[in-house]
């Protein structure tokens, strides 16, 4: 098992060199220069020293594979310099906001599992019912609807039909947990809807063709009751293939905080990016972006760890 562990972290290691190379190499080998587009873009009036200027304040004056050493080192250690628009500290800006972001995409797969797994078990056990073929009709729609459209609609139904809008101001769980419950459950439903479509769809089939082996037939053989043969034998094996896309779902979660914090002003990571990727604000957009691909590593990481408690079969050798 701890050798297991040793090659997954080497492997999420790795993961992460790689993503954060290819991070480095696109934000360079984009058209253009940065610092043309941080003063302004090339038609403006500017000093070539002012742009010089900028160039070493960005470190871009070094030779490539020292500023990719640079950069990872200050990464690590978490001197991630500061925005160029607010001129913040941009870890102290990432602490501030990462809770929203978190809350959120804890919400999201939260929401996610408790309906695709019930509705694929249902799917699976009433299977060419209306019940089935309704749930089906449903799960497809998430699949087909983006969940900006989504999210559109339920501010723009909530707006006409209740006079409601989101809040332009976070209020934490602690302080208001109603009016936080509020804030977050709409953005999360609207993501929630597309990735519990993928989990509802896939138990479906892994649940049909547990239910069809011997084993099953066994077990109602013997007498057991028919939650028991479904809860402790079906449905722990039909899981494995979900947990992958469980773990996928963090991905799909976290494009999605950065669709579902601009549409519905919540203060978090996601919004943070977006408003950087606008005003050009070259330190913060590298950074988030390499913390960001560093959380997916993470969550698969983990994801793949839950394998052995789920299926027995598999041996960490």
């Amino acid at each position: 098992m701890l050798d297991y562990v040793l090659r997954r972290m080497m492997l999420g290691v790795l993961t992460g060199v790689l993503v954060s190379l290819l991070i480095f190499i696109l934000l360079r080998v984009a058209p253009g220069d940065v610092t043309d587009a941080i003063l302004g873009g090339e038609g403006e009036l500017y000093s070539e020293e002012i742009r010089q200027e900028l160039r070493v304040q960005l470190g871009l004056d070094r030779p490539l594979p020292t500023q990719y050493i640079v950069w990872m080192r200050d990464f690590v250690t978490l001197q991630w310099g500061e925005s160029l628009v607010t001129k913040k500290a941009i870890w102290q800006e990432v602490k501030d906001k990462m809770p929203i972001t978190i809350q959120l995409s804890l919400t999201t797969i939260i929401l996610a599992i408790l309906m695709g797994i019930p509705a694929g078990v249902i799917m699976a056990l009433k299977q060419d019912t209306l019940n089935d073929y309704v749930i089906r009709i449903i799960s497809l729609i998430g699949l087909s609807i983006p969940n900006f459209w989504t999210a559109t609609l339920i501010i723009l139904g909530g707006a006409y039909f209740f006079n409601w809008s989101p809040r332009l101001e976070y209020v934490s769980i602690f302080e208001n947990p109603q009016q936080n419950f509020v804030m977050f459950i709409w953005p999360a439903l609207a993501t929630a809807w597309v990735s519990q479509a993928t989990q509802a769809r896939m138990m479906r089939s892994t649940m049909l063709e547990v239910l069809r082996q011997d084993y099953i037939r066994t077990a109602h053989a013997k007498g057991l009751r028919y939650f028991v043969v479904v809860y402790r034998h079906a449905m722990k094996n039909a899981l494995l293939p979900v947990v992958t896309i469980i773990g996928l779902s963090v991905a799909i979660t976290l494009g999605g905080s950065v669709i579902m914090e601009t549409v519905f002003a919540m203060p978090g990571m996601g919004r943070y990016l977006v408003g950087s990727l606008q005003n050009w604000d070259y330190p913060v957009v590298q950074t988030l972006v390499l913390f960001l691909s560093m959380w997916i590593v993470t969550s698969n990481l983990i994801i793949d760890l839950m394998y052995g408690w789920l299926d027995p079969r598999i041996r960490y050798d």
